[in-house]
């Protein structure tokens, strides 16, 4: 089969940073989907095991989010039957979505949005189990909960932020402030919903003091360690604080005189250690569905780039490095 991947780490504008070659069709584990692949997204997971993981064993096959159609199941499905229209994030550790069959263990797979072409379904899987994990895995709230409390989402024009910010609003009571420094994204996080929203290259914490608040939760998705001082200052006696990219290393200290909880969020962690509860990933995929369908959630796509080709591929993860994607970029199968 044809996929795209590396063989080497390095800049996306080094000599044959991503190429197109032979794969051996995956093999299908008891509990595994083979899925054709009709649609892909990015998210800078791709491209940070690029330029960092080195490859052991020929290319790696880089791609997490995906849409198909199911085309073999495992002796052991259950929930799915050949012909059925996916939609899934993946797991990080095999491999990934960058061709044009997968194989995907069933209980990480959701049932395809009906209204969104697998494209546009693909912008959605690793966006939205990460903010569905964070709101109410790592911050413990429940639904219809967080009445006269607030949540401050750092970075909330991109992927992750554009969809926290939707499920925030639709299904917990939060007050949700979002940060965004250009007029675009600014105008993106009030689409999604946003309550409040301040400039995240000005004065942080001075802004939500501004706004009379003191955020009991703050979901740090990008740049944790320039905003770390200023988000203990401003959080709630007692918040907690969940982060989702790589500080070169936070000191914990500062957190201590408002008995802070600070918490990672990685949605590879189920499928990674095959936890009891990994099923939860489907679950909240076929509701995610179902509130795209009705009109409850919105896409967050807004940049569609083609096939799936190398250059495609390098223009996609170029965009991405530069840090100014709002929401989500997709393409279609290989």
């Amino acid at each position: 089969m044809k996929a795209i991947g590396y063989e080497q780490t390095g800049p996306i504008d080094a000599p044959n940073a991503l190429q197109m070659f032979d794969a051996p069709k995956p093999v299908v584990g008891p509990r595994d989907l083979l899925v054709e692949v009709r649609g892909v997204s990015l998210n800078p997971v791709d491209v940070k095991l690029r330029a960092a993981r080195a490859p052991e064993n020929g290319p790696d096959i880089l791609g997490f989010d995906a849409a198909g159609i199911v085309v073999e199941t495992g002796a052991e499905v259950t929930g799915y039957k050949v012909g059925d229209e996916v939609f899934y994030a993946g797991d990080v550790t095999r491999a990934g979505s960058n061709a044009a069959l997968q194989a995907v263990d069933e209980r990480i797979v959701g049932r395809k949005p009906e209204t969104l072409d697998f494209a546009e379904a693909a912008g959605m899987p690793l966006t939205a189990i990460t903010a569905w994990e964070m709101l109410f895995d790592a911050f413990r709230l429940v639904e219809g909960g967080g009445e006269g409390k607030s949540l401050l989402v750092i970075g909330g024009a991109g992927g992750v932020g554009s969809i926290l910010i939707q499920l925030a609003k639709t299904l917990t009571k939060l007050t949700v402030i979002a940060t965004a420094s250009r007029p675009e994204t600014r105008d993106w996080v009030r689409k999604m919903g946003a309550d409040h929203v301040i400039d995240h290259r000005g004065d942080v914490a001075g802004q939500i003091k501004d706004l009379g608040l003191a955020p009991e939760y703050v979901a740090a998705l990008t740049a944790t360690d320039q905003h770390y001082p200023a988000i203990i200052d401003l959080i709630a006696p007692r918040g907690h604080i969940a982060l989702i990219d790589d500080p070169q290393g936070l000191d914990i200290a500062p957190a201590k005189p408002k008995a802070l909880t600070i918490s990672w969020e990685f949605m590879f962690t189920r499928s990674m250690f095959g936890t009891d509860d990994i099923e939860v990933q489907r679950d909240l995929l076929n509701r995610v569905s179902q509130m795209l369908d009705e009109g409850v959630l919105q896409s967050t796509v807004t940049e569609r780039l083609g096939a799936m080709t190398v250059e495609s591929m390098l223009a996609a993860h170029a965009r991405q490095e530069s840090g100014r994607v709002i929401g989500k970029q997709v393409l279609g199968g290989i």
